[in-house]
């Protein structure tokens, strides 16, 4: 064989080797992702999802156990409203919480369901109360700042003599 010929060919064969790997990427990660056979809707408020979109994932101590269904504005509490479709063979506590983290620093946004205590169960179409919203880390730099910046004031302040008239 004459060096072109070998060169296509390794060329082949490369090129079908990271379509399958890219094909076994995918499909490892979305082992497990698709959409259950029972699912019941539940809600929950925030005052601030910081990026949380449909389709973001639902967890329970790290287990996905269901998707972001919905998400819409409140005009009258002025509050988010997120619908969660929740896989049927997982059955929350009534007092579960519901919080929004990321994942890692810079990760995107998922809903964490802490499970409570309480004997009687999530309904579908019930709603989780006790929610945390989102931390937006822009925010939390700009208390930080701003926090610095009274303590520098204060610094500069000029200091009055005490006891004297």
């Amino acid at each position: 064989m004459d060096r072109a010929k070998v060169d296509l060919w390794v060329g082949v064969i490369v090129a079908t080797a990271l379509v399958a790997l890219l094909v076994a990427i995918f499909e490892a990660g979305t082992v497990g992702a698709g959409t259950p056979s029972t699912v019941y809707r539940v809600e929950a408020r925030f005052d601030n999802i910081g990026g949380l979109n449909v389709e973001a994932p639902v967890r329970s101590a790290g287990v996905l156990v269901g998707r972001v269904a919905s998400i819409r504005f409140d005009n009258d509490s002025f509050q988010a409203v997120v619908s969660l479709d929740i896989d049927g063979r997982y059955r929350f506590p009534g007092d579960s919480s519901a919080s929004i983290l990321s994942s890692g620093l810079l990760g995107d946004r998922y809903i964490a369901i802490d499970a409570g205590s309480d004997d009687r169960r999530l309904e579908p179409e019930s709603r989780i109360t006790a929610t945390h919203s989102a931390v937006v880390i822009e925010n939390v730099i700009g208390q930080f700042l701003f926090s610095n910046n009274k303590g520098e004031a204060r610094k500069a302040a000029p200091q009055t003599a005490q006891g004297l008239p």
